[in-house]
């Protein structure tokens, strides 16, 4: 292993690790996950009785709510914390002094965020939706496993994909916050990435003439990309095309986050007796 990769990795790992501390934090928001996954389910129950013809069966929809709320902490909503605290107490210029690279530095800690955050909340939901809702009698409301072993692999390297680029628009909006000097004016991004991520809505039931845009844009890979893999809704050379605009959204992202890091970075001046 490269010694320059050292300290990245080390931040991954204790940022991880602190993360994984917030258990109370989680277990709360696995309650309420679960309860609006419910409400969720219901409403596209409602939605899909005397339904004929959709893009995706009600298993595969079912199976994509489940899996959005699972997987919710993954989801760049706001910038990193103690980043935003940094920026509106002065303390971000600090970030110049370090011997390290800043963008790498950010984007390990948004990294760990992001997982630590998304494992603490994945099993729980799985138990209930995948385990013990078909024990009831509500096998209509459960968590489906994947559709095939084909399925799951590719699912598996899409989540991959999905977590890079969370991380990578997660330090976007700390660029955002410290450029313009409060951690508020990320905010307006959690609409577009709930909408266009598919969350609101399975990308696939909206009319077919805006498919070809929803694949490519870069909130897709965020959920409904690896959702759709894991419910077979994705398959063949669509799948491949899904596979891709992941790929190319966290290069462009990566790319796009170093340059504008670089120029926010090279206007902070540090100043003192």
């Amino acid at each position: 292993m490269s010694a320059l990769a050292l300290p990245y990795l080390a931040v991954l790992r204790a940022r991880f690790a602190l993360m994984l501390q917030y258990r109370t934090a989680a277990w709360a928001g696995v309650a309420t996950q679960f309860w609006f996954g419910v409400i969720r389910v219901l409403i596209l129950l409602a939605f899909y009785e005397g339904q004929s013809r959709q893009p995706m069966n009600l298993a595969q929809v079912v199976t994509y709510i489940w899996l959005g709320q699972a997987f919710l902490a993954m989801l760049p909503w706001a910038p990193d914390a103690e980043i935003a605290a940094g920026v509106e107490s002065g303390n971000v210029g600090y970030e110049r002094l370090r011997p390290v690279d800043t963008y790498l530095l950010w984007f390990a800690r948004a990294l760990a965020w992001r997982v630590a955050n998304t494992t603490l909340r994945v099993g729980p939901i799985f138990v209930v939706a995948a385990l013990i809702l078909p024990l009831t009698g509500m096998a209509n409301l459960s968590w489906r496993m994947p559709d095939s072993v084909t399925a799951a692999c590719l699912f598996a390297v899409s989540m991959v994909m999905t977590a890079l680029a969370a991380s990578a628009i997660t330090v976007l909006l700390n660029i955002v916050t410290t450029a313009v000097r409060t951690p508020r004016a990320a905010s307006f991004l959690m609409g577009f990435t709930n909408f266009f991520s598919g969350l609101v809505i399975p990308l696939a039931l909206f009319p077919g003439w805006a498919q070809g845009f929803l694949l490519w844009q870069p909130f897709a890979g965020l959920a409904d990309i690896p959702f759709r893999l894991y419910s077979g809704a994705l398959v063949g050379g669509m799948a491949l095309q899904g596979l891709a605009s992941q790929a190319l959204w966290v290069v462009l992202l990566t790319l796009l986050g170093r340059w504008w890091l670089n120029r926010v970075m090279a206007r902070i001046d540090m100043q003192g007796s």
